[in-house]
């Protein structure tokens, strides 16, 4: 079995996923360093690597609830984007299908996107330049609030409790991203609904 890291080296990572930056604290003072990461992060299902419900795979369920926490509930609840990938078929690597997006077609929409929230919250008198770095406060207060029409369905989650405040308002980021994406002025209730699917794993409308 692969070797688990410590849980506290992990979490370690908290500070600067929430923060941007690392404070480091002595008995003669402290110090602050920049830490703007992008954090990447990936599991099996289990510790076999078995897809989840094939039959080949012998892990009991503890054994699975003990291998994916490893990363602890808190740390996770600071990763924007959580996507559970289910396996390919063999009906699907020979299905003659379109190819994908190019690279460059890809950029070119990212770069008017970033310009587009850049423009948004600078034309607000504001200092951010994407969506990511907004305060919670700003994307509760007029006229940057959405409406209920539209945020309800991260509200469910709340109420249900599978999302922390913390999950909603990134949620609505990633709502703000996506309609930056798709050319609009605000996120309707298909990004904010969009949105949960990426950020709850195994999520449904």
């Amino acid at each position: 079995e692969t070797p688990e890291f410590a849980p506290s080296a992990l979490d370690a990572l908290r500070e600067p996923l929430e923060k941007g930056e690392i404070t480091l604290a002595r008995a003669r003072g402290g110090a602050r360093y920049p830490a703007r990461v992008q954090l990447v992060l990936a599991a099996n299902p289990c510790p076999c690597a078995t897809p989840a419900g094939d039959q080949a795979c012998t892990c009991t369920a503890a054994a699975r609830r003990r291998y994916l926490g490893r990363m602890s509930g808190p740390l996770l609840d600071r990763v924007d984007l959580q996507v559970k990938l289910l396996p390919f078929s063999a009906a699907a690597l020979r299905s003659d299908t379109e190819p994908p997006e190019g690279s460059a077609a890809v950029a070119e929409r990212v770069l008017k996107a970033r310009s587009a929230a850049a423009d948004r919250w600078g034309a607000a008198g504001q200092r951010w330049t994407v969506n990511a770095d907004v305060p919670a406060s700003l994307l509760s207060a007029a006229p940057w609030r959405l409406p209920r029409s539209a945020t309800s369905p991260a509200e469910r989650y709340v109420d249900r409790g599978s999302l922390s405040a913390r999950g909603y308002h990134r949620v609505l980021r990633i709502a703000w991203t996506l309609a930056d994406l798709a050319g609009r002025d605000r996120p309707d209730l298909g990004d904010v609904s969009e949105a949960i699917e990426l950020r709850v794993r195994g999520a449904a409308r």
